[in-house]
């Protein structure tokens, strides 16, 4: 698969779809990789550009040692933006690639004509879990993490019906970088788009799962009061929507970026 440099990174991507259609970029969560993306590239490759990538840390990007910020995670991005040759896209990130997309919303308006952010927070957890999560993990391995993953991102019917689908991503995440995964909880330590919320003027969606333990509705709530240009669309899923409920949220995708 196709990479580039941004940085002190290389950066793996790959695209879907002609090119001379809407560019639509995919942000992955926490330990997982742009595969996790499936449905929505099957569903919107024949309208969209769709442009996925591996953040920092993860999959077959490298993983340079960090801490990582958030503005390195958004900068990477802008960058792969920029070696596509793409003017403006419109953006789709879960978790902490939400959180990534708000940064964006607030530091690059002009390179995003829509922004949605799924299962996310304006500020996600606490600092010190998430630096004691990063000490477990250069410690022990991705394991420990690996193995409760599945009860923080879908629900318990899911789960049961689903054992192919959890499994694959729960041995994703259990053979990624150490360091890598480690360096992006440091960045979400540190990230706090609260205050800047209110700077965000491009129209920006927030999906939520109503059943999401780790990004409530309350955080998404708290979004949509901040925002003003910004709607919510609630899912009966828990963290990863997208996958729980692909056809739901992949019509609300498409709807919203062709409004």
């Amino acid at each position: 698969m196709p990479t580039f440099r941004s940085n002190d990174a290389e950066i793996n991507y790959q695209t879907f779809g002609n090119s001379h259609k809407p560019a639509l970029i995919f942000s992955n969560s926490l330990g997982t990789k742009f595969s996790m993306w499936q449905p929505q590239i099957n569903f919107l490759k024949k309208d969209f550009y769709v442009i996925c990538y591996d953040t920092r840390g993860h999959g077959e990007s490298t993983a340079p040692k960090g801490p990582y910020q958030i503005e390195q995670l958004g900068t990477d991005v802008v960058n792969l933006l920029d070696y596509l040759n793409i003017a403006e896209a419109s953006f789709c990130g879960i978790s902490m690639g939400g959180l990534t997309g708000q940064w964006l919303a607030i530091y690059y308006p002009e390179r995003f004509n829509h922004v949605i952010v799924c299962n996310t927070a304006a500020k996600i957890g606490e600092e010190q879990a998430w630096n004691d999560r990063a000490q477990l993990v250069r410690e022990q391995g991705l394991k420990p993490i690996a193995d409760t993953a599945a009860a923080r991102w879908f629900t318990e019917p899911f789960i049961r019906s689903n054992t192919a689908i959890v499994e694959s991503l729960s041995n994703d995440l259990g053979a990624g970088s150490p360091e890598g995964y480690a360096s992006c909880c440091e960045a979400l330590a540190q990230a706090d788009m609260r205050e800047q919320l209110a700077k965000i003027r491009i129209p920006l969606l927030v999906i939520a799962g109503q059943k999401d333990p780790v990004t409530t509705m309350t955080d998404a709530q708290y979004i949509i009061n901040n925002v003003r240009s910004s709607s919510l669309f609630e899912l009966n899923a828990s963290h990863i929507s997208n996958i729980e409920q692909p056809k739901a949220f992949n019509q609300v995708v498409k709807d919203f970026i062709s409004a």
